[in-house]
């Protein structure tokens, strides 16, 4: 006996609502689907995932992808002090990594601010100084200073100050402010902890008691021209050795009266001048212990084979021309002493490698202007 098939028949309510669950389901695929990509392109934007979660709350998806890769746009979205309100100045502002970089904007944006000096303010200091700032009441013509690339935020009721008394154009205010010439010399002197090659040392500059390098070498024997030991930092070394190799090939010859002087050493020598020259000569061409530059073992007092007085020497005019090609820079020139804080001194290069040497000779610049400009940080 054949047996018929069974077919079920549903019922056309029931078909209705399986209709509309179909399209209910389509639907939600169709708005995973959006929302999915929505994300991705985001996140291709260079946005967090939290970032992303705020956006697409506040329904900003479309303005952000307007704005397109916006650090400033990512951190406010990230942030519990974000303020609907300020979302068109947020995207304005340009990014600095800063812990409490909103909130901070927002109050500058309170003060009256335009998104222009928030940037200026932001990038001139640290999360510490722009919090502090934000506190103080508006600050008029603030671009006079902060428009300087090497302005510091920190400084600038200094800079200020500096500029009623001296009279000074911005940008000299801003480099003999950073330079601590409003104060006087050895007076509260910013004490260096962290060490390395391009160390800037001066009177306004200390090195610890304590500090040795820990690379030092000795001169041959034959480069020296005192009856002692005389050391540097093996870069040092190896750069005189080659400036003095390019020397004897022009009939020259370069040789070292000193180098590497510990804060001991120093002591002993500022005294040995004090007896013998007095106070006012010190004052001028004799650092005191820790603030001076030979205890960093990257300088070097030059001398010539031949002739004693170095000034007088045919291989000073070579060291005026040539040295910069080695990495060697006359520190203090006659025309900076203003800056330098030393009477000239035609026997005494630093070492600051070549790129940094080229840099000094072509601009007519002292290294202290250089680590001020391009270093300091």
């Amino acid at each position: 006996m054949t047996q018929k098939k069974l077919k079920l028949k549903l019922k056309p309510k029931f078909k209705k609502i399986l209709l509309i669950i179909g399209i209910i389901l389509i639907l939600l695929l169709v708005l995973f689907g959006l929302y999915v990509n929505k994300r991705n392109a985001l996140s291709s934007l260079g946005y967090s995932d939290k970032a992303i979660d705020n956006i697409m709350k506040k329904f900003k998806t479309s303005y952000v992808e307007e704005q397109g890769e916006n650090k400033m746009l990512n951190a406010a979205f990230e942030s519990k002090d974000y303020q609907e309100d300020n979302l068109e100045n947020y995207a304005k502002i340009e990014y600095q990594d800063q812990e409490d970089i909103v909130k901070n904007v927002n109050a500058l944006l309170e003060k009256g601010y335009k998104t222009s000096e928030i940037s200026l303010i932001l990038s001139r200091g640290s999360n510490e100084d722009v919090t502090e700032f934000a506190k103080r009441e508006k600050v008029d013509y603030l671009e006079e200073f902060l428009s300087v690339d090497y302005a510091k935020l920190k400084n600038y009721d200094r800079y200020v100050a500096y500029q009623d008394l001296e009279n000074e154009d911005a940008e000299t205010t801003v480099l003999y402010v950073n330079l601590d010439f409003d104060k006087e010399d050895y007076v509260d002197p910013l004490e260096i902890t962290e060490f390395d090659q391009y160390v800037l040392v001066n009177k306004h500059r200390q090195l610890t008691e304590d500090y040795v390098p820990d690379d030092l070498v000795e001169f041959k024997e034959e480069d020296t021209k005192v009856d002692e030991t005389v050391e540097a930092t093996e870069e040092v070394v190896r750069a005189f050795e080659e400036m003095k190799a390019a020397a004897a090939k022009e009939g020259l010859t370069l040789m070292v009266n000193s180098g590497y002087r510990s804060y001991q050493d120093q002591e002993e020598i500022m005294q040995i001048y004090l007896d013998a020259y007095g106070q006012n000569y010190v004052d001028n061409y004799i650092a005191k212990p820790g603030f001076s530059e030979h205890q960093t073992a990257m300088s070097i007092d030059v001398a010539s084979a031949t002739v004693d007085t170095f000034v007088e020497s045919d291989e000073y005019s070579w060291m005026m021309d040539n040295a910069y090609l080695y990495g060697f820079i006359l520190r203090y020139p006659r025309s900076k002493e203003d800056i330098t804080g030393y009477k000239c001194e035609a026997w005494h290069y630093r070492y600051v490698g070549k790129e940094i040497a080229k840099y000094i000779k072509e601009n007519n610049i002292t290294y202290d202007e250089y680590y001020m400009m391009f270093l300091d940080k």
